[in-house]
């Protein structure tokens, strides 16, 4: 019988770290260029990144995955065992991962710093307070929601339309009952009185502008072009309009900067900004992209959820907008998460079925499908669980070699990157290394926004149709002649390729319902929410907090 691992907190909590200047000189980055957050982590210094311009880019893996279930995928252990298997092997690697949010360690999903013996470490730092960027970006956020309230009291010189602010508030953390609030109640000195919210800080338009932009200039003027609300003509008010720009930037000046770490075989990370993929574009900052790119041969990163989701909004929207070429990707996939999509109940998942397998491997082959489309060539990783049997790996590789596409079993969780990742390192390696690349995006710059709509919900998900209330349809028109040559970033399901959060497999011929688009001008895309998404997630009915607690040695007990 297969002995049971450690709890990741144990595992990540026995590593042998070593001090963040050694990590840093595998990285080749000298110790001046650090800001030491303790012995175990860091930030690099931007003149040294500003430095590192002239140097050729190394190559570009993308890690994403079949569409999510509750059986898990494990993109994140695949995107750590990865990195270390390739250095195992004598690649010059480096990982790029996005930091974690509080609302999934606090709610349902857990941390996000991997898992088993594939883990970015110190764990229990980087899955909480870290080095304080979310704080950042959630205390610029509010600001500029501050600044706007208080020039509606004050003057409202801007004649800014009460009812058409648009700017809400933010918090990383998973609370409902904020969706929607009333502001200013409780007499005249508090304020005008008028409706208001709050998004989770993953989905905060100021956390996709710090991703997305260059440098601290590029990051002040995106902060200014801010939409903020309108005026009764329906005219644009800009957080420039109300000077909130400068003081946003010194709020991030220090968290621009990329946060260095290293996986449990002592391989660096740089660990930047965190959008969810669903709500948001699901990918860590340029800044640490393009930084790795200098620093290493191969940069293996990761975008949120399924490559519907994740993958699409990478090639469409962050490397649109950072001029990367993605050099493979790596579809993650596991033989629990296609059964559920096969029809397999979750309880039944330890029990071999191969008639649900290979139905459920409609999925893998829509994503494969779509990958395609962007010109980029594609690995399967077969995240392999304890309860698989050779017998289902077997009939997964067939389905992938039916498909064109290699599929190499790996087993990092329980053997480590650098062991049970090396057969997927060299398949990897040989795929970065092959020039078969030709990386397009799916939509030209000049389409419309509902028509880049429609093209993403037909192509990528399979949609018969696109729907969409008239007032929803007049907003589209609104924006085209504010910010038309935008991509789009769309919100849905992360579990479906529909908007119906039931719908597995691989759908076709479903309708795509469009409830509102909200232009984020400053991280120059529009925001398409679909179906029931919701930009403020709730916890669930146990949350994971309450397991969480400190032990009798001050420990952390509960985080996974």
């Amino acid at each position: 019988m297969v002995q049971p691992l450690p709890p990741d907190i144990a595992i990540a909590r026995a590593a042998t770290m070593l001090p963040i200047d050694a990590i840093a000189a595998r990285a080749g980055i000298p110790a001046d260029a650090l800001i030491p957050y303790g012995r175990s982590k860091a930030k690099i210094d931007r003149a040294f990144l500003e430095a590192l311009d002239g140097r050729p880019d190394g190559k570009l893996v993308l890690v994403t995955a079949v569409s999510p279930t509750p059986a898990g995928e494990g993109k994140t252990t695949v995107a750590v065992g990865l990195a270390d298997g390739m250095n195992r092997i004598g690649c010059n690697t480096l990982l790029a991962l996005r930091e974690p949010s509080l609302g999934p360690c606090f709610g349902m999903k857990g941390g996000a710093a991997g898992g088993g013996f594939a883990q970015v470490v110190p764990m229990e730092d980087i899955n909480l307070h870290f080095t304080g960027d979310f704080h950042a970006i959630t205390a610029a956020h509010n600001l500029l929601a501050a600044m706007v309230d208080n020039h509606l009291y004050w003057s409202n010189d801007l004649r800014i339309d009460p009812r058409r602010v648009s700017w809400r508030r933010t918090v990383d953390m998973n609370d409902r009952s904020l969706r929607d609030i009333c502001v200013g109640l409780g007499g005249a000195a508090n304020g005008l009185v008028r409706e208001a919210g709050y998004d989770i800080t993953p989905a905060s338009e100021v956390m996709a502008i710090f991703c997305l932009a260059r440098d601290l200039a590029d990051l002040e003027r995106r902060l200014g072009n801010i939409i903020i609300g309108y005026r009764r003509d329906l005219s644009p008010v800009y957080a420039r309009e109300v000077n909130a720009a400068g003081a946003m930037t010194v709020l991030l000046r220090d968290a621009m900067q990329p946060n260095l770490v290293q996986t449990l075989e002592n391989n660096p990370v740089l660990i930047h900004g965190g959008p969810f993929g669903n709500i948001a574009h699901g990918c860590n900052s340029l800044i640490a992209t393009r930084s790795a790119l200098k620093l290493a041969d191969y940069v293996v990163t990761e975008a949120g959820f399924g490559a519907d989701l994740g993958a699409e909004k990478f090639f469409d929207v962050a490397a649109r907008t950072g001029g990367l070429h993605p050099d493979a990707a790596v579809l993650v996939a596991t033989v629990r998460a296609l059964k559920m999509h096969g029809g397999q109940r979750k309880s039944e998942l330890g029990r071999e079925n191969l008639e649900a397998l290979r139905a459920g491997c409609a999925n893998l082959a829509r994503h494969v499908r779509n990958i395609g489309l962007f010109g980029v060539p594609v690995v399967i990783a077969i995240n392999r669980f304890d309860a698989d049997t050779d017998a289902e790996i077997a009939l997964l590789k067939e389905q992938a070699a039916r498909l064109g596409c290699e599929a190499v079993e790996s087993t990092h969780f329980r053997d480590g990157g650098g062991a049970g990742a090396e057969a997927l390192a060299r398949a990897v390696q040989r795929l970065a290394d092959s020039g078969l690349s030709q990386f397009r995006t799916l939509y030209d710059d000049d389409m419309p926004l509902w028509d880049k709509v429609c093209c993403v919900a037909r192509t990528i998900y399979g949609a018969g149709k696109v729907v969409a209330d008239q007032k929803v349809l007049d907003r589209f028109r609104q924006y085209d002649a504010i910010a038309g040559r935008f991509p789009v970033c769309i919100a849905k399901t992360q579990y479906s390729f529909s908007t119906d959060p039931g719908l597995l497999g691989a759908p076709t011929d479903h309708a795509v319902s469009v409830r509102d688009v909200v232009l984020a001008n400053g991280a120059e895309f529009a925001v398409v929410l679909c179906g029931d998404i919701m930009t403020m997630p709730g916890l669930p009915r146990r949350p994971a907090a309450e397991g969480i607690r400190l032990n009798g040695s001050g420990e952390i007990e509960g985080l996974f």
